[in-house]
């Protein structure tokens, strides 16, 4: 893998820390964002070392979005023809596809937020299952400012974490969402009064869940999510199969020898991941 222009990534006992390092222009995402982000995601995913990934920011904003001269410079959005709109719709799937492996990720992914998160970050930590900020932060849907429609997961995934008429209003009219308004309609777990504050309470987090059975909670953000999307008779019985699959006498039993002596708990991690296009004959 090649060396990371955009992000700096570190493992500590088994959490991720991805840090987005580009504050001298808002750590604003462009093409090479979006490559070093999948092949990161891609590389956590397969190693199965970590049990959770943590993703920060540095300066005064966590980003400020899609650069602005991306679309006027490396891709082009060519709106001449059938054959170019129809272009822009792959391209999309690739981008929307990269922020949904934060979901489809084995495991849980934590975004703490500081400053302004705007744009494509809204996407992004739209896609993360816990949300911390700082009280500096303001969430915005810029493109409806810009003049286009937000499109790579912000309008399909915010309406399952907040009132809708919230969802509308951010995104008809460009608004910013302060930290306390978020923390109330549920889209931040906690607000902190500084960002060193949130990174120390979301690590503290992201260790709690490294403490426990990997497996165990792959399944639960399993089920989570397919109950999210999903009749309640449908995921019910989605989770007869999933725990049937994934039950562990064993990991039971030393929860509950570890609790009883008063000790960390040890679980094997998951299964490092080999795709079959990868094989050598």
């Amino acid at each position: 893998m090649n060396p990371l222009t955009c992000f700096s990534l570190s493992t500590s006992g088994h959490v991720a820390h991805l840090v987005l390092n580009r504050p001298e222009v808002m750590n604003t995402m462009h093409p090479t964002f979006w490559r070093e982000l999948d092949e990161v995601l891609t590389r956590i995913n397969n190693a199965g070392e970590a049990r959770v990934l943590l993703i920060s920011s540095t300066g005064k904003h966590f980003s400020a979005g899609m650069a602005l001269d991306t679309f006027g410079g490396a891709i082009s959005m060519n709106d001449q023809s059938p054959e170019g709109r129809a272009a822009m719709a792959d391209l999309l799937a690739g981008m929307q596809a990269t922020f949904t492996r934060l979901e489809s990720l084995r495991i849980p992914v934590i975004a703490a937020i500081q400053g302004g998160c705007i744009g494509g970050a809204v996407d992004m930590v739209t896609a993360c299952c816990i949300r911390y900020a700082t009280a500096e932060t303001f969430f915005c849907i810029q493109e409806i400012n810009i003049g286009m429609v937000a499109d790579v997961g912000t309008l399909q995934r915010l309406p399952k974490l907040v009132p809708l008429a919230v969802v509308k209003e951010l995104a008809y009219t460009g608004r910013r969402l302060p930290a306390q308004k978020a923390l109330a309609y549920g889209l931040v777990n906690e607000v902190f009064d500084s960002a060193e504050a949130m990174l120390a309470g979301a690590l503290q987090c992201a260790q709690e869940i490294a403490s426990k059975p990997p497996v165990a909670i792959w399944g639960t953000k399993q089920a989570i999510h397919y109950a999210r999307d999903h009749a309640v008779d449908d995921a019910l019985k989605q989770m007869g199969w999933l725990q049937g699959a994934i039950w562990s006498n064993q990991h039971v039993r030393e929860s509950v020898t570890a609790m009883k002596e008063k000790r960390a708990a040890e679980f094997p991690a998951l299964s490092p991941l080999t795709h079959f296009n990868e094989i050598g004959l």
